[in-house]
């Protein structure tokens, strides 16, 4: 018999199949915000019409934008679009575009909140930090519109670079997490097709970790396979037909499906801590960690949960194969990179990336204990 509990978090509601404009207007509204700051995708303000669309329809409640969040989130930029949202008084954010541009929201809460302006002034409350200030709750709450399929959007963690030490850290309360996730397939399709196939694996990434996890359960498990299953659908439909909204959306709900065993509670593991330091330190975009880690950390696992990560065989319709092979496959299907070689991280990089790796707190969940920087470096190795 399981024992244990679910936790839920502070999102509101997910709104899904209507255009982006009308869907955040209607959330202005609904929250009665009147100063309304957006973070934008630079690539959508820049080369479509997309965000002079959602400018047009909020008309006096636009305050303010901030566009193109640098990959990784670094700090520099969160504290300048702080800086931007406190002197036009914002009351709601509203993040459209990647996972470095929700996770920079959720971290400008923080600053708001806490009167952070300083790039320094972050240190005392990332996560982890012991004897910190107390955090105050955000007061000025974020909406987001993705136009990825990272999943960070579910979740009240939020990631961002230290530049300084190469090192992504996170940042969280429990209010961090939006209020409200909008799900347009249609703006999706600007999004560049290697951005939205590899963050697909990122989400794929987030269920193997949780399904294969010795923490789970029942719940999480049924949602998890049924996110994998959406989301190898979607994904390989979208790489026959990028115009496909249903495959784009099959993908969305597979993310909004992924995240949820991470947000009852569930912990993942060494393809996401890794994947943290290869993005902080090697500069190697989120959803090619995944690509490139998960099938070795998987291998890596079998000793520890090899039964468990026969589901993810069999969710990706592929019982008949060693489970690393099935992700595998998957991922060679869709195109992507599959070794470290293939994102340009080289051996003489190994080292640095097992002892920083030590430090992610998602180390120390994973299935098969990781006990110091030779077990990172195995499974580095082998994914050369």
């Amino acid at each position: 018999m399981y024992q244990g509990k679910v936790v839920t978090n502070a999102m509101e509601q997910v709104v899904y199949g209507i255009a982006a404009a009308e869907a955040v207007n209607a959330e202005a509204e609904r929250l009665d915000a009147q100063r309304v700051f957006l973070m934008v995708s630079a690539a959508l303000d820049q080369q479509t019409d997309e965000i002079a669309r959602i400018r047009d329809r909020l008309g006096p409640r636009f305050a303010g934008q901030y566009s193109g969040m640098p990959p990784h989130t670094p700090r520099e930029a969160v504290i300048e679009v702080a800086r931007r949202a406190r002197a036009v008084a914002a009351d709601l954010l509203v993040t459209i575009g990647g996972g470095s541009l929700t996770d920079g929201g959720k971290v400008v809460q923080i600053c708001l909140a806490n009167d952070i302006d300083t790039v320094e002034g972050l240190d005392p409350y990332r996560l982890g930090t012991r004897n910190g200030p107390r955090i105050n709750a955000p007061e000025v709450r974020q909406i987001s519109v993705p136009t990825t399929l990272s999943g960070g959007e579910f979740n009240a963690l939020g990631g961002c670079t230290d530049t300084a030490r190469g090192m992504k850290e996170g940042y969280t309360h429990p209010l961090c997490v939006p209020r409200a996730v909008l799900l347009d397939p249609a703006l999706s399709v600007h999004t560049p097709e290697w951005l939205w196939l590899s963050t697909g694996i990122r989400a794929v990434d987030h269920c193997v970790e949780t399904l294969c996890s010795l923490a789970s359960n029942p719940y999480a498990d049924g949602i998890a396979r049924s996110a994998l299953a959406l989301l190898a659908q979607g994904l390989r439909g979208v790489k026959v037909d990028p115009g496909d909204l249903d495959a784009r959306q099959n993908c969305q709900i597979g993310v909004w499906q992924a995240m949820i065993p991470l947000s009852t509670g569930v912990p993942m593991g060494a393809s996401h801590a890794i994947g943290h330091v290869l993005g902080g330190a090697c500069n190697v975009p989120h959803g090619y960690t995944s690509c490139v880690m998960l099938p070795n950390v998987m291998r890596w696992n079998e000793p520890a949960n090899a039964e468990r990560q026969r589901q993810v065989a069999a969710a990706l319709g592929r019982p008949d194969l060693r489970p690393c092979d099935a992700v595998r496959g998957l991922i060679r299907d869709l195109e992507l990179p599959c070794t470290l070689a293939d994102v340009s991280v080289g051996a003489a990089q190994f080292q640095e990336v097992a002892e920083k790796s030590m430090h992610d707190h998602w180390i120390h969940s994973n299935p098969r204990p990781i006990a110091g920087p030779d077990a990172v470096m195995e499974i580095l190795t082998a994914a050369a």
